[in-house]
């Protein structure tokens, strides 16, 4: 059977100018798009198809089922319960951001749109799902045996590396796929904003221009960088998982980052520390500066 594509992006708007103007623009980036003029018209394709899509851009419109009715099948159904959503709101509509991120939204587009920024955070949330499924189609791959692993250290400097440590570690706990997207936050981000000292902002920047990746490559070559490495404890008793991270940066602010708010629901990134909290772990927990970070998983048995 041949791989489905990770770049088909579901477009619902009742606007067929926004349609028209969204396609265009996604199709000149390399996307296949699919259009829907309103909600039940998207729920009737999603039945339909065959191939699956990477991410939906989703309007608040009103004809029929709304984007809020469309948001929450979405989330009831096994199917597409984890497909990035991509919500349309006008500006300054927090009390509509804080309602799509309650029902599951996690990526927002500020009305009227710049070409930039739907590139940049269709590009967020298309590489959120395709990591997440190659985590899920990798991490079954010998995990019973990890699951005999009580404790261990490891270091790490690499994004590579911190991909192979998350499969690891994940298999080790009772539910892989629930630990590995949030594991694998933690670690990156150890990485990049950690000893790499790539600010928000930065990192902002870098994604909008599409050399995000490059840049944590070049500082991972140059002497300022090329030592600091990340420390991983894992441990195991009989109530739970322990797992320990520490970075060799300046540390952070984290407080703000523990819920995903309205403020920054408009940045194609931002949403891992809170998404890593809500979903993978039952505790997570910064500790000193902010250079250290302790998560928890209860073993279910």
């Amino acid at each position: 059977m041949a791989a489905k594509p990770l770049n088909r992006i579901l477009i619902v708007d009742d606007e067929p100018f926004n349609l028209e103007i969204l396609s265009e623009h996604l199709a000149d980036a390399g996307y296949e798009t699919v259009t829907a003029e309103d909600g039940e018209a998207a729920w009737d394709i999603l039945q339909h198809d065959q191939q699956g899509f990477s991410t939906i851009l989703l309007d608040r419109m009103r004809p029929r089922m709304d984007g809020m009715q469309v948001l929450a099948k979405l989330k009831q159904h096994p199917d597409f319960l984890h497909i990035p959503v991509i919500m349309q709101t006008a500006v300054g509509a927090a009390e509509n951001v804080r309602e799509g991120l309650a029902a599951g939204a996690y990526y927002y587009l500020i009305k009227p749109f710049q070409r930039e920024m739907l590139l940049a955070i269709v590009a967020a949330a298309v590489g959120f799902h395709k990591e997440r499924k190659q985590l899920e189609d990798q991490i079954t791959e010998h995990a019973e045996s990890y699951r005999l692993l009580v404790n261990g250290e490891f270091h790490f400097r690499t994004l590579d590396e911190a991909r192979q440590l998350t499969l690891m570690l994940s298999r080790a706990c009772p539910e892989p796929q629930r630990v590995a997207m949030g594991l694998s936050e933690l670690l990156v981000n150890a990485i990049e904003h950690g000893n790499l000292g790539i600010s928000y902002a930065d990192k902002s920047r870098l994604l909008q221009a599409g050399c995000w990746q490059d840049e944590v490559e070049s500082r991972l070559a140059s002497s300022e960088y090329a030592a600091r490495k990340v420390a991983v404890k894992y441990s195991m008793n009989e109530d739970e998982i322990q797992i320990y991270i520490t970075d060799e940066g300046q540390g952070f602010d984290w407080q703000p980052f523990l819920e995903f708010s309205p403020e920054r629901a408009f940045d194609p990134h931002g949403r891992g520390i809170s998404m890593a909290r809500m979903m993978s772990f039952d505790s997570l927990e910064y500790q000193g500066k902010g250079n250290e970070v302790l998560v928890r998983v209860l073993r279910k048995t």
